[in-house]
C-alpha cells in the first residue's frame, strides 16, 4: 500500500502576535523574519494517522509531499523522522502564492507524478489560513472520493474505515480505494520522532519539483482574488457603575443589564 500524506511549512502559530502584520496595499499577511518555521499541527495527525496504517499493513510505505516557496529541510522532515519513507517537495512561487485551488491543482499534479497511490492523508485544515479547503480540492481533481475530519483510521478489508465526529456522538464511514481523507486533532497524541529516525531522515535527499516539471499541472491561475486585508479596528466601551455599598453596586448593575437587555 502506498499512502501520500500532504503537509504544509508555515509560520509557528505560537509566535508572538507582534511578529505578524498586515500589508494592506500588497493584501498580504507579513511575518517577522525571527518568527520560526514548523509543519502545519494538523498535518502531523495525518501523518500520525498513516502511520498507524503502516503499522498495521505490511509492506505499507507513506510518502510525505509539500507545496511551498522555500522549505526548511529540518522542518518538513520532521514526518520522516516520525517514519515516513520519502519526501517530495514542489518548491514554486506562483503556485504557493496561490489561492486555495492554485495549490489543490499544484498538489494534485505533483501526486500524480509520484505515481500510484492507494491513499492521499492531509490536516484538516492549515494552521496559518484555516480554510479547509485544498484537500477536497485535490480530491475532486483526482476524481477519488473523499473522508473529512477523521478523529480514528483503520483497513476494513479492502476499504478505509473512518470515525468522524458528529453533532450527536461518532459517525462511522468508509470508502473504497483510491481515496483521501482530511484528518484531525481528535485522532489523539501523535507519535515523537526517535534518535534513529532523526537520523535516519538525515540520509534521506528528497525529489525537488518546480511548476515547469509537473507534466499533468491543468491549471495555475487562482479561482479568487483578495479584495481587502485588513485589521480589525479595536475599540472599547467601558462604564463604571458604582453604588454606596457592594450591594448597591449590584442593584444598580443588575438595573443596567435589564435595560440593555442582558438580563
Amino acid at each position: 500500500m502506498h499512502i501520500i500524506v500532504t503537509i504544509k511549512q508555515v509560520p509557528d502559530p505560537e509566535a508572538p502576535q507582534s511578529s505578524f502584520s498586515v500589508d494592506r496595499e500588497a493584501k498580504k499577511v507579513v511575518v517577522a523574519p525571527s518568527v520560526p518555521a514548523t509543519v502545519s499541527d494538523m498535518d502531523i495527525y495525518a501523518t500520525e494517522a498513516a502511520l498507524q496504517i503502516k503499522d498495521a499493513v505490511p509492506g505499507t510505505t507513506v510518502s510525505i509531499l509539500s507545496l511551498g516557496e522555500s522549505h526548511v529541510m529540518d522542518v518538513v522532515k520532521r514526518p520522516l523522522a516520525m517514519g515516513a519513507d520519502a519526501l517530495y517537495l514542489v518548491q514554486d512561487a506562483n503556485l504557493a502564492g496561490g489561492d486555495a485551488m492554485a495549490v489543490a491543482h499544484g498538489l494534485a499534479a505533483a501526486i500524480r507524478k509520484i505515481g500510484p497511490f492507494d491513499m492521499v492523508m492531509a490536516g484538516r485544515q492549515s494552521a496559518d489560513l484555516d480554510q479547509g479547503i485544498v484537500a477536497t480540492g485535490v480530491a475532486m481533481l483526482l476524481g477519488v472520493p473523499v473522508m473529512t475530519n477523521a478523529v480514528r483510521v483503520a483497513m476494513n478489508g479492502e476499504a478505509i474505515q473512518i470515525d468522524r465526529i458528529v453533532d450527536d456522538g461518532l459517525d462511522t464511514i468508509e470508502a473504497t480505494l483510491p481515496a483521501l481523507v482530511t484528518v484531525s486533532n481528535e485522532l489523539g497524541q501523535p507519535r515523537y520522532a526517535t534518535m534513529k529516525g532523526i537520523m535516519a531522515a538525515r540520509r534521506v535527499d528528497p525529489t525537488v519539483w518546480s511548476q515547469s516539471d509537473l507534466d499533468t499541472l491543468e491549471s495555475s491561475e487562482p479561482l479568487t482574488t483578495p479584495v481587502d486585508l485588513f485589521e480589525p479596528e479595536k475599540s472599547s466601551n467601558v462604564e463604571l457603575i458604582e453604588g454606596e455599598s457592594p450591594a448597591d453596586s449590584g442593584r444598580l448593575l443588575a438595573q443596567r443589564l435589564r435595560a440593555e437587555r442582558l438580563l
